[in-house]
Protein backbone atom coordinates (compact mmCIF):
# COMPACT_ATOMS: atom_id res chain seq x y z
CA UNK A 1 0.00 0.00 0.00
CA UNK A 2 2.41 2.18 0.54
CA UNK A 3 3.84 2.29 -3.02
CA UNK A 4 0.49 3.59 -3.95
CA UNK A 5 1.78 6.84 -2.56
CA UNK A 6 4.63 9.14 -3.38
CA UNK A 7 7.44 8.63 -4.64
CA UNK A 8 6.43 5.43 -6.16
CA UNK A 9 3.17 6.74 -7.40
CA UNK A 10 1.40 3.59 -7.95
CA UNK A 11 -2.05 4.24 -7.25
CA UNK A 12 -3.65 2.08 -9.02
CA UNK A 13 -2.37 -0.57 -6.44
CA UNK A 14 -5.04 0.96 -3.80
CA UNK A 15 -7.85 -0.25 -5.02
CA UNK A 16 -6.42 -3.93 -6.12
CA UNK A 17 -4.40 -4.53 -2.74
CA UNK A 18 -7.99 -3.15 -0.59
CA UNK A 19 -9.90 -5.64 -2.62
CA UNK A 20 -7.93 -8.47 -1.32
CA UNK A 21 -8.10 -6.84 2.04
CA UNK A 22 -12.24 -6.79 1.86
CA UNK A 23 -11.80 -10.36 0.98
CA UNK A 24 -9.88 -11.26 3.70
CA UNK A 25 -12.01 -9.95 5.92
CA UNK A 26 -15.12 -11.46 4.72
CA UNK A 27 -16.94 -14.17 6.93
CA UNK A 28 -14.38 -13.81 9.32
CA UNK A 29 -15.35 -13.29 13.24
CA UNK A 30 -15.36 -10.09 14.76
CA UNK A 31 -12.30 -10.35 16.32
CA UNK A 32 -10.56 -11.91 13.75
CA UNK A 33 -11.15 -8.85 11.54
CA UNK A 34 -10.05 -6.25 13.64
CA UNK A 35 -6.52 -8.73 14.69
CA UNK A 36 -5.99 -8.89 10.66
CA UNK A 37 -6.59 -5.30 10.05
CA UNK A 38 -4.40 -3.82 12.68
CA UNK A 39 -1.88 -6.31 10.99
CA UNK A 40 -2.27 -4.81 7.97
CA UNK A 41 -2.54 -0.95 9.20
CA UNK A 42 0.69 -1.74 11.35
CA UNK A 43 2.40 -3.13 8.09
CA UNK A 44 1.10 -0.04 5.97
CA UNK A 45 2.15 2.23 8.64
CA UNK A 46 5.67 0.64 9.31
CA UNK A 47 6.81 1.19 6.20
CA UNK A 48 4.97 4.41 4.97
CA UNK A 49 6.38 6.27 7.94
CA UNK A 50 9.52 4.80 8.88
CA UNK A 51 11.09 7.98 8.56
CA UNK A 52 9.52 8.94 11.71
CA UNK A 53 12.97 7.38 13.81
CA UNK A 54 15.04 9.44 11.39
CA UNK A 55 13.46 12.56 12.56
CA UNK A 56 13.68 11.67 16.35
CA UNK A 57 16.84 9.69 16.40
CA UNK A 58 19.04 10.83 13.71
CA UNK A 59 18.28 14.73 13.51
CA UNK A 60 16.03 14.88 17.31
CA UNK A 61 19.20 12.80 18.96
CA UNK A 62 16.82 10.47 21.23
CA UNK A 63 18.79 7.33 22.38
CA UNK A 64 17.72 4.38 19.88
CA UNK A 65 15.74 2.42 22.64
CA UNK A 66 13.63 5.46 23.37
CA UNK A 67 13.24 6.38 19.72
CA UNK A 68 11.84 3.30 18.79
CA UNK A 69 9.75 3.37 21.29
CA UNK A 70 8.09 6.52 20.12
CA UNK A 71 7.98 5.73 16.53
CA UNK A 72 6.66 2.31 17.72
CA UNK A 73 3.54 3.84 19.84
CA UNK A 74 2.72 6.20 16.63
CA UNK A 75 2.47 3.06 14.65
CA UNK A 76 0.40 0.93 16.73
CA UNK A 77 -1.82 3.88 17.52
CA UNK A 78 -2.29 4.02 13.89
CA UNK A 79 -2.83 0.43 13.22
CA UNK A 80 -5.43 0.44 15.76
CA UNK A 81 -7.48 3.01 13.90
CA UNK A 82 -7.32 0.05 11.13
CA UNK A 83 -8.51 -2.61 13.38
CA UNK A 84 -11.54 -0.35 14.36
CA UNK A 85 -12.47 -0.25 10.65
CA UNK A 86 -12.49 -3.93 10.35
CA UNK A 87 -14.09 -4.86 13.80
CA UNK A 88 -16.87 -2.12 13.65
CA UNK A 89 -17.31 -2.86 9.82
CA UNK A 90 -18.02 -6.09 10.70
CA UNK A 91 -20.87 -5.31 13.69
CA UNK A 92 -22.40 -3.67 10.77
CA UNK A 93 -23.69 -6.35 8.72
CA UNK A 94 -26.57 -8.01 7.20
CA UNK A 95 -24.79 -10.71 5.67
CA UNK A 96 -24.65 -9.37 1.97
CA UNK A 97 -21.34 -8.97 0.66
CA UNK A 98 -23.09 -5.89 -1.66
CA UNK A 99 -23.95 -4.00 1.35
CA UNK A 100 -20.45 -4.70 3.05
CA UNK A 101 -18.50 -3.87 0.30
CA UNK A 102 -20.26 -1.36 -1.26
CA UNK A 103 -21.67 0.19 1.89
CA UNK A 104 -20.22 -0.46 5.22
CA UNK A 105 -16.06 -0.74 3.91
CA UNK A 106 -16.40 2.43 2.08
CA UNK A 107 -18.35 4.62 4.89
CA UNK A 108 -16.30 3.22 7.86
CA UNK A 109 -13.28 3.65 6.21
CA UNK A 110 -13.71 7.27 5.69
CA UNK A 111 -15.06 7.44 9.39
CA UNK A 112 -11.55 6.62 10.57
CA UNK A 113 -9.55 8.38 8.28
CA UNK A 114 -11.26 11.83 9.23
CA UNK A 115 -11.32 10.58 12.92
CA UNK A 116 -7.19 9.81 13.02
CA UNK A 117 -6.80 13.63 11.16
CA UNK A 118 -8.03 15.64 14.31
CA UNK A 119 -7.84 12.80 17.50
CA UNK A 120 -5.38 13.78 19.33
CA UNK A 121 -3.78 16.79 17.20
CA UNK A 122 -4.02 14.40 13.88
CA UNK A 123 -2.31 11.98 12.04
CA UNK A 124 -3.33 12.89 8.40
CA UNK A 125 -0.30 11.24 6.57
CA UNK A 126 -1.30 8.05 4.32
CA UNK A 127 -5.05 8.93 3.81
CA UNK A 128 -5.71 7.13 0.95
CA UNK A 129 -7.04 9.78 -1.08
CA UNK A 130 -3.89 11.84 -0.99
CA UNK A 131 -1.98 8.68 -3.68
CA UNK A 132 -4.71 9.19 -6.47
CA UNK A 133 -3.21 12.55 -6.79
CA UNK A 134 -1.93 11.31 -10.32
CA UNK A 135 -5.08 8.93 -11.20
CA UNK A 136 -8.71 9.73 -12.25
CA UNK A 137 -10.10 10.03 -8.97
CA UNK A 138 -7.81 12.91 -8.60
CA UNK A 139 -11.08 14.75 -10.43
CA UNK A 140 -13.46 14.62 -7.56
CA UNK A 141 -10.53 16.43 -5.21
CA UNK A 142 -12.26 19.91 -5.91
CA UNK A 143 -15.42 18.41 -5.45
CA UNK A 144 -15.01 15.73 -1.98
CA UNK A 145 -11.85 16.50 -0.74
CA UNK A 146 -9.17 13.94 0.29
CA UNK A 147 -11.43 11.97 1.96
CA UNK A 148 -14.37 11.56 -0.42
CA UNK A 149 -11.22 10.30 -2.51
CA UNK A 150 -10.16 7.97 -0.16
CA UNK A 151 -14.53 6.77 0.01
CA UNK A 152 -14.11 6.39 -3.83
CA UNK A 153 -11.02 4.22 -3.62
CA UNK A 154 -12.77 1.68 -1.13
CA UNK A 155 -16.00 1.58 -3.13
CA UNK A 156 -14.00 0.84 -6.28
CA UNK A 157 -12.34 -1.96 -4.44
CA UNK A 158 -15.37 -3.30 -2.92
CA UNK A 159 -16.84 -3.69 -6.43
CA UNK A 160 -13.76 -5.59 -7.66
CA UNK A 161 -14.14 -7.67 -4.94
CA UNK A 162 -17.87 -8.46 -6.25
CA UNK A 163 -16.16 -9.03 -9.30
CA UNK A 164 -14.74 -12.19 -8.18
CA UNK A 165 -16.57 -13.67 -5.73
CA UNK A 166 -20.22 -12.52 -6.02
CA UNK A 167 -23.67 -13.63 -7.09
CA UNK A 168 -24.22 -12.98 -10.10
CA UNK A 169 -26.48 -10.15 -9.07
CA UNK A 170 -23.37 -9.31 -6.67
CA UNK A 171 -21.34 -8.82 -9.87
CA UNK A 172 -23.96 -6.72 -11.40
CA UNK A 173 -23.86 -3.97 -8.58
CA UNK A 174 -20.08 -4.03 -8.73
CA UNK A 175 -19.80 -3.36 -12.42
CA UNK A 176 -22.61 -0.84 -12.45
CA UNK A 177 -20.51 1.08 -9.24
CA UNK A 178 -17.70 0.33 -11.52
CA UNK A 179 -19.27 1.93 -14.57
CA UNK A 180 -21.05 4.82 -12.78
CA UNK A 181 -17.96 5.88 -11.48
CA UNK A 182 -15.58 6.05 -14.26
CA UNK A 183 -18.95 8.19 -16.59
CA UNK A 184 -19.22 10.34 -13.81
CA UNK A 185 -15.26 10.86 -13.24
CA UNK A 186 -14.74 11.14 -16.64
CA UNK A 187 -17.53 14.17 -16.76
CA UNK A 188 -15.57 15.99 -13.76
CA UNK A 189 -11.99 15.25 -15.28
CA UNK A 190 -10.21 19.04 -16.85
CA UNK A 191 -12.82 21.12 -14.96
CA UNK A 192 -11.95 23.99 -13.67
CA UNK A 193 -13.88 25.79 -10.47
CA UNK A 194 -11.65 29.01 -9.97
CA UNK A 195 -10.92 32.08 -12.32
CA UNK A 196 -8.07 34.15 -12.87
CA UNK A 197 -7.77 37.45 -10.47
CA UNK A 198 -5.79 40.15 -11.18
CA UNK A 199 -1.96 40.35 -12.54
CA UNK A 200 0.33 36.97 -12.79
CA UNK A 201 3.16 37.62 -10.14
CA UNK A 202 6.59 36.79 -10.48
CA UNK A 203 7.76 34.80 -7.71
CA UNK A 204 10.61 33.29 -6.14
CA UNK A 205 11.11 30.63 -3.44
CA UNK A 206 14.50 30.49 -1.83
CA UNK A 207 15.92 27.20 -0.35
CA UNK A 208 19.10 27.31 1.37
CA UNK A 209 20.40 23.85 1.50
CA UNK A 210 21.27 23.75 5.09
CA UNK A 211 21.11 19.90 6.41
CA UNK A 212 19.43 19.56 9.94
CA UNK A 213 22.59 18.54 11.71
CA UNK A 214 24.17 22.02 10.93
CA UNK A 215 21.06 24.83 10.65
CA UNK A 216 20.98 25.26 14.43
CA UNK A 217 24.48 25.39 15.25
CA UNK A 218 25.48 29.21 16.24
CA UNK A 219 28.52 29.36 14.32
CA UNK A 220 26.44 28.57 10.96
CA UNK A 221 24.14 31.50 11.78
CA UNK A 222 26.00 34.50 9.91
CA UNK A 223 26.75 32.11 6.85
CA UNK A 224 23.13 31.22 6.35
CA UNK A 225 22.00 35.50 6.81
CA UNK A 226 24.22 35.69 4.60
CA UNK A 227 23.50 32.78 2.32
CA UNK A 228 19.31 34.24 2.01
CA UNK A 229 20.27 37.91 1.44
CA UNK A 230 23.11 37.11 -1.51
CA UNK A 231 20.59 34.58 -3.25
CA UNK A 232 17.88 37.24 -2.64
CA UNK A 233 19.71 40.25 -4.37
CA UNK A 234 19.90 38.15 -7.29
CA UNK A 235 16.25 38.35 -7.70
CA UNK A 236 15.52 41.92 -8.87
CA UNK A 237 12.89 40.85 -11.05
CA UNK A 238 10.67 38.78 -8.73
CA UNK A 239 7.37 40.28 -7.24
CA UNK A 240 7.23 37.95 -4.18
CA UNK A 241 9.99 36.10 -2.38
CA UNK A 242 9.43 33.69 -0.10
CA UNK A 243 11.91 31.94 2.41
CA UNK A 244 11.32 28.74 4.23
CA UNK A 245 10.02 27.73 7.82
CA UNK A 246 12.56 29.32 9.91
CA UNK A 247 15.19 30.16 7.41
CA UNK A 248 16.88 32.37 9.62
CA UNK A 249 17.45 30.30 12.80
CA UNK A 250 17.42 32.82 15.70
CA UNK A 251 14.19 34.67 17.30
CA UNK A 252 13.40 38.19 15.57
CA UNK A 253 14.14 40.41 17.88
CA UNK A 254 17.70 39.37 17.73
CA UNK A 255 17.80 39.69 14.11
CA UNK A 256 15.93 43.16 14.68
CA UNK A 257 18.61 44.92 12.37
CA UNK A 258 19.25 42.39 9.90
CA UNK A 259 15.41 42.03 9.10
CA UNK A 260 15.00 45.69 8.46
CA UNK A 261 17.35 46.10 6.05
CA UNK A 262 15.86 43.40 4.16
CA UNK A 263 12.77 45.57 4.75
CA UNK A 264 14.40 48.43 2.91
CA UNK A 265 15.35 46.33 -0.05
CA UNK A 266 12.20 45.29 -0.50
CA UNK A 267 10.67 48.49 -0.72
CA UNK A 268 13.21 50.03 -2.64
CA UNK A 269 13.41 47.14 -5.29
CA UNK A 270 9.17 47.49 -4.85
CA UNK A 271 9.49 43.56 -3.81
CA UNK A 272 7.54 41.70 -1.49
CA UNK A 273 9.49 39.05 0.66
CA UNK A 274 7.96 36.57 2.98
CA UNK A 275 10.15 34.62 5.31
CA UNK A 276 9.90 31.62 8.09
CA UNK A 277 11.67 32.53 11.59
CA UNK A 278 10.98 32.01 15.36
CA UNK A 279 9.04 35.05 17.19
CA UNK A 280 9.02 35.81 20.88
CA UNK A 281 6.26 37.66 23.16
CA UNK A 282 7.59 40.08 25.57
CA UNK A 283 4.25 40.35 27.65
CA UNK A 284 3.56 36.41 27.74
CA UNK A 285 6.80 35.09 27.45
CA UNK A 286 5.73 32.72 24.33
CA UNK A 287 7.48 31.30 21.63
CA UNK A 288 6.12 31.31 18.20
CA UNK A 289 6.59 29.55 14.90
CA UNK A 290 5.91 32.85 12.66
CA UNK A 291 5.47 33.71 9.11
CA UNK A 292 6.41 37.36 8.15
CA UNK A 293 5.89 39.61 5.27
CA UNK A 294 8.35 42.24 4.52
CA UNK A 295 8.80 45.32 1.89
CA UNK A 296 5.70 47.33 0.89
CA UNK A 297 2.98 44.97 2.97
CA UNK A 298 3.54 44.21 6.87
CA UNK A 299 2.03 41.20 8.18
CA UNK A 300 2.62 38.07 11.07
CA UNK A 301 0.75 34.76 10.83
CA UNK A 302 2.04 32.28 14.05
CA UNK A 303 1.21 28.68 13.25
CA UNK A 304 -1.56 26.98 14.88
CA UNK A 305 -1.45 23.64 14.12
CA UNK A 306 2.05 22.49 15.83
CA UNK A 307 3.35 19.09 16.30
CA UNK A 308 3.45 16.78 19.40
CA UNK A 309 6.87 15.98 20.93
CA UNK A 310 8.45 18.23 18.21
CA UNK A 311 7.23 21.96 18.86
CA UNK A 312 4.90 21.15 22.30
CA UNK A 313 5.44 18.31 24.68
CA UNK A 314 2.05 17.07 26.07
CA UNK A 315 3.78 15.41 29.02
CA UNK A 316 4.20 15.83 32.96
CA UNK A 317 6.75 18.11 34.26
CA UNK A 318 8.98 15.60 35.82
CA UNK A 319 9.59 14.27 31.88
CA UNK A 320 9.93 17.24 30.75
CA UNK A 321 13.21 17.67 33.66
CA UNK A 322 14.81 14.53 31.98
CA UNK A 323 14.66 15.89 28.43
CA UNK A 324 16.57 18.83 29.74
CA UNK A 325 18.84 16.57 31.93
CA UNK A 326 19.32 14.89 28.52
CA UNK A 327 19.51 18.38 26.66
CA UNK A 328 16.74 17.79 24.43
CA UNK A 329 14.10 20.40 23.77
CA UNK A 330 11.37 20.61 26.37
CA UNK A 331 9.95 24.18 25.99
CA UNK A 332 6.86 24.78 24.24
CA UNK A 333 5.90 26.64 21.68
CA UNK A 334 2.24 28.71 21.51
CA UNK A 335 0.10 27.87 18.98
CA UNK A 336 -1.38 30.82 16.91
CA UNK A 337 -4.69 31.88 17.55
CA UNK A 338 -7.69 31.22 15.48
CA UNK A 339 -9.14 33.99 13.24
CA UNK A 340 -5.70 35.15 11.71
CA UNK A 341 -6.20 37.15 8.42
CA UNK A 342 -4.47 35.88 5.09
CA UNK A 343 -0.80 37.37 4.33
CA UNK A 344 -1.74 40.53 2.03
CA UNK A 345 0.90 41.18 -0.71
CA UNK A 346 0.54 43.31 -3.82
CA UNK A 347 -3.64 43.65 -2.97
CA UNK A 348 -3.26 39.39 -3.39
CA UNK A 349 -4.18 37.73 -0.15
CA UNK A 350 -2.06 35.03 0.78
CA UNK A 351 -3.90 31.47 2.61
CA UNK A 352 -0.40 30.60 4.74
CA UNK A 353 0.56 27.34 6.33
CA UNK A 354 4.02 26.22 7.98
CA UNK A 355 5.06 22.75 7.99
CA UNK A 356 2.95 19.90 8.18
CA UNK A 357 -0.21 22.82 7.76
CA UNK A 358 -1.00 21.57 4.62
CA UNK A 359 -1.46 17.90 5.75
CA UNK A 360 -4.86 19.82 7.60
CA UNK A 361 -7.13 20.96 4.63
CA UNK A 362 -10.11 22.21 6.41
CA UNK A 363 -7.42 24.69 8.26
CA UNK A 364 -6.86 26.19 4.86
CA UNK A 365 -10.10 26.88 3.95
CA UNK A 366 -10.06 29.21 6.76
CA UNK A 367 -8.42 31.66 4.30
CA UNK A 368 -10.94 30.47 1.49
CA UNK A 369 -12.23 31.99 -0.48
CA UNK A 370 -10.68 35.03 -0.19
CA UNK A 371 -7.21 34.20 -0.70
CA UNK A 372 -6.02 34.08 -4.18
CA UNK A 373 -2.89 32.19 -3.81
CA UNK A 374 -1.93 29.49 -1.08
CA UNK A 375 1.89 29.19 0.23
CA UNK A 376 3.90 26.80 2.44
CA UNK A 377 7.15 26.98 4.50
CA UNK A 378 7.84 24.00 5.75
CA UNK A 379 11.62 22.19 7.42
CA UNK A 380 11.84 18.27 5.75
CA UNK A 381 15.38 18.29 6.35
CA UNK A 382 13.96 16.57 9.58
CA UNK A 383 13.36 13.52 7.59
CA UNK A 384 16.48 13.24 5.27
CA UNK A 385 17.12 11.67 2.20
CA UNK A 386 13.63 9.31 3.09
CA UNK A 387 10.25 8.72 1.24
CA UNK A 388 8.52 11.57 3.62
CA UNK A 389 9.59 14.88 1.92
CA UNK A 390 7.43 13.21 -1.50
CA UNK A 391 4.37 12.77 0.93
CA UNK A 392 4.37 15.91 2.22
CA UNK A 393 4.76 17.57 -1.41
CA UNK A 394 1.84 14.83 -2.43
CA UNK A 395 -0.31 16.34 0.42
CA UNK A 396 0.63 20.09 -0.83
CA UNK A 397 -0.61 18.98 -4.52
CA UNK A 398 -3.46 17.77 -3.28
CA UNK A 399 -4.45 20.86 -1.46
CA UNK A 400 -4.27 23.03 -4.74
CA UNK A 401 -6.17 20.94 -6.63
CA UNK A 402 -8.68 21.08 -3.82
CA UNK A 403 -9.05 24.48 -3.61
CA UNK A 404 -8.43 25.39 -7.64
CA UNK A 405 -4.93 27.59 -6.79
CA UNK A 406 -1.37 27.80 -7.26
CA UNK A 407 0.36 26.48 -4.10
CA UNK A 408 3.19 28.16 -3.83
CA UNK A 409 6.03 25.67 -1.28
CA UNK A 410 9.61 26.87 0.21
CA UNK A 411 11.43 24.35 1.79
CA UNK A 412 14.82 24.39 3.61
CA UNK A 413 16.32 21.08 1.94
CA UNK A 414 13.70 20.35 -0.66
CA UNK A 415 11.19 19.88 -1.91
CA UNK A 416 10.68 22.97 -3.17
CA UNK A 417 7.90 23.39 -5.57
CA UNK A 418 5.55 25.86 -7.51
CA UNK A 419 2.21 23.72 -7.78
CA UNK A 420 -0.49 24.75 -10.64
CA UNK A 421 -4.59 24.73 -9.65
CA UNK A 422 -4.32 21.28 -11.39
CA UNK A 423 -2.51 19.63 -8.42
CA UNK A 424 0.70 19.59 -11.03
CA UNK A 425 4.17 20.53 -9.93
CA UNK A 426 5.58 22.87 -12.40
CA UNK A 427 8.69 23.62 -11.02
CA UNK A 428 10.64 21.83 -9.07
CA UNK A 429 14.29 22.37 -6.98
CA UNK A 430 16.48 19.36 -6.41
CA UNK A 431 16.68 18.70 -2.80
CA UNK A 432 20.03 19.35 -0.17
CA UNK A 433 21.04 22.21 -2.79
CA UNK A 434 20.77 25.97 -2.10
CA UNK A 435 18.24 26.90 -5.54
CA UNK A 436 15.68 29.10 -5.93
CA UNK A 437 12.40 28.26 -8.11
CA UNK A 438 11.06 30.87 -10.00
CA UNK A 439 7.47 31.03 -11.70
CA UNK A 440 4.86 32.94 -13.03
CA UNK A 441 1.58 32.44 -11.14
CA UNK A 442 -2.05 33.55 -11.58
CA UNK A 443 -3.98 34.35 -8.54
CA UNK A 444 -7.46 32.74 -8.66
CA UNK A 445 -10.52 33.39 -7.14
CA UNK A 446 -14.00 31.80 -6.64
CA UNK A 447 -14.74 28.30 -4.90
CA UNK A 448 -15.01 25.02 -5.75
CA UNK A 449 -17.82 22.37 -3.91
CA UNK A 450 -15.06 21.44 -1.37
CA UNK A 451 -13.86 24.94 -0.28
CA UNK A 452 -17.64 25.51 0.34
CA UNK A 453 -18.60 22.71 2.07
CA UNK A 454 -15.83 21.04 3.57
CA UNK A 455 -15.88 17.36 4.70
CA UNK A 456 -19.80 17.65 5.67
CA UNK A 457 -21.14 16.06 2.08
CA UNK A 458 -18.80 13.25 2.19
CA UNK A 459 -18.96 12.15 6.06
CA UNK A 460 -23.21 12.88 5.31
CA UNK A 461 -22.41 10.84 2.15
CA UNK A 462 -21.08 8.07 4.42
CA UNK A 463 -23.64 8.41 7.28
CA UNK A 464 -26.58 7.65 4.92
CA UNK A 465 -24.37 4.73 3.62
CA UNK A 466 -23.97 3.10 7.40
CA UNK A 467 -27.52 3.61 8.09
CA UNK A 468 -28.86 2.10 4.42
CA UNK A 469 -26.27 -1.11 5.19
CA UNK A 470 -27.98 -0.96 8.82
CA UNK A 471 -31.47 -0.92 7.80
CA UNK A 472 -31.63 -4.74 6.99
CA UNK A 473 -30.14 -5.58 10.35
CA UNK A 474 -32.87 -3.42 12.30
CA UNK A 475 -35.76 -5.35 10.31
CA UNK A 476 -34.13 -8.85 11.09
CA UNK A 477 -33.85 -7.81 15.06
CA UNK A 478 -37.07 -6.71 14.68
CA UNK A 479 -38.80 -9.57 13.03
CA UNK A 480 -37.08 -11.87 15.85
CA UNK A 481 -38.05 -9.83 18.85
CA UNK A 482 -41.67 -10.63 17.55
Amino acid sequence: MTASFAPFGLWWLAPLLLAVVLLLLEGAAVRERALRGFWFGFGMFTTGTYWLYISVHDFGGVMPPIAVVICGALILLMAAYLAAWAYLSGLVSAGQPVGQFLAVMPASWVGVEWLRGWLFSGFPWLSLGYGQIDGPLAAWAPVLGVHGVSLLVVLGAGALALLLVGSRRSRIAGLSVLAGGALLTAVLTGREWTVPAGAPLEVALVQGGISQDRKWLLEELETTKALFRNLTLELDKADLIIWPEAAIPALAHEEEEYLRGLSELMKARQQELVLGILTFDFGTGEFRNSLLTLGGSTGVYHKRHLVPFGEYFPVPDFVRNVLRLMNLPYTDITPGLDGQRPLLVRGVALAPSICYEDAFGTELRDFLPEAGLLINVSNDGWFGDSIAPHQHLQMARFRALESGRFMLRSTNTGITAVIDPAGIVIRQGAQFKAVVVSATVQPRQGATPWIRFGNGPVLALSSLLLLAAAAPIRHLVTRRSR
